[in-house]
């Protein structure tokens, strides 16, 4: 019983405690496509030091933004039909307003 109050008070109080269980190929597909991410920031970085033309530049920058929107679009995907399927089905409608200021973020960018 102890352990069921401890999870439902690291559950309200904290965001952090929480944990997403993705399937191990999904996981993999993000962690390749973040490794791909990772290079084109590098790449970048080194185009900046050898002076390569802005609009080049920008045009990298532009293809890593794509990239990173396409994790966020997987991952929002699986918080949807996941996370926040489970959490309304345990009657916590505080996770509509957790989604709408996570969509929020996203549109930003």
């Amino acid at each position: 019983m102890e352990n069921a109050l401890e999870a439902a008070t690291c559950h309200a109080e904290e965001a952090s405690c929480r944990k997403s269980h993705h399937p191990e190929k999904v996981k993999k597909d993000l962690s390749n496509r973040l490794n791909r991410v990772e290079g084109q920031i590098r790449g970048i970085k080194g185009m900046i030091e050898k002076d390569v033309y802005c609009d080049d530049v920008i045009t990298q920058l532009s293809a890593t933004q794509s990239a990173l929107n396409s994790v966020a679009k997987i991952l929002l995907e699986g918080h949807l039909k996941g996370c926040v399927v489970d959490r309304l089905a345990e009657g916590d409608e505080a996770v509509l307003d957790e989604l709408i200021v996570t969509i929020q973020k996203l549109m930003k960018k």
